[in-house]
């Protein structure tokens, strides 16, 4: 079973094809056929969403958007600390993951959590800022992602605190104390993940540390599954908001 669902993915991961004529209709293309098995295959491929919601500085009382989070599978990490929250809502565009998202949210009866079909580089919470703001893997498919993290920024309480975990690439000449990235990581990654629309930017990370307060950062490479060992360079951010 495990093998045929990766098997399924990897068909739509190979033969992505364009339909759709907005950037919405192209997520759900994308995702439509996949999104039953979504959640097995990306366990193995998106590392370190758990440790960037572990790293989250949580306080009871506290309302969470979660930007382009899809099935939902993010606030699990959060284990009992979601009992804190007063409400968390999943934002996505892709009506088949929020489908299982939805699903989700009843099997646990989780009764502080909804999710929400929109776009985040617009949406704003009808209550007002929020505490927290996450973005899972999800930056590098919002072509607009800088007004993804400025809606974020506008969307946060001062104070606030954000958490981005997300492939990318390092600059060529990175800033001091970030780490260097190799030709070939600067040049194959970003091919290869452009395939599905899945662009990597060598810009995310100094946007975020102009933008926000950092709190914690962790530059790494995880291995990408059927990939011959092959490890992908992502990264772990948490900053906050700084006081007006």
């Amino acid at each position: 079973m495990a093998l045929a669902a990766d098997l399924r993915i990897l068909w739509k991961v190979l033969l992505p094809g364009t339909r759709g004529t907005d950037h919405a209709g192209r997520l759900e293309a994308f995702y439509g056929a996949q999104a039953n098995d979504y959640d097995a295959y990306r366990r193995r491929l998106l590392h370190g969403r758990e440790e960037m919601m572990a790293a989250l500085p949580i306080q009871q009382g506290d309302r969470l958007l979660d930007l382009g989070g899809g099935t939902g599978s993010n606030l699990e990490a959060l284990g009992e600390r979601r009992q804190l929250l007063r409400s968390a809502t999943v934002v996505d565009l892709s009506p088949s993951l929020l489908g299982i998202a939805r699903e989700r949210i009843a099997r646990n009866e989780w009764d502080n959590v909804a999710a929400v079909q929109a776009d985040a580089t617009t949406y704003e919470p009808p209550d007002g800022p929020v505490d927290l703001v996450t973005f899972s893997y999800s930056l590098t498919m919002i072509p607009d992602w800088f007004l993804a993290l400025d809606r974020a920024l506008a969307n946060l309480k001062p104070g606030g605190a954000i958490g981005v975990v997300d492939f990318y690439v390092a600059r060529k000449w990175p800033a001091e104390g970030m780490r260097r990235h190799s030709r070939f990581q600067r040049t194959w990654w970003p091919a290869m993940f452009g395939w599905d629309n899945v662009f990597l930017s060598p810009d995310h990370l100094p946007y975020l540390r102009e933008r926000f307060e950092k709190l914690k950062l962790e530059e790494r490479t995880g291995r990408m599954p059927y990939m011959l060992g092959l490890k992908a360079p992502y990264y772990m951010f948490v900053g906050k908001k700084r006081p007006v």
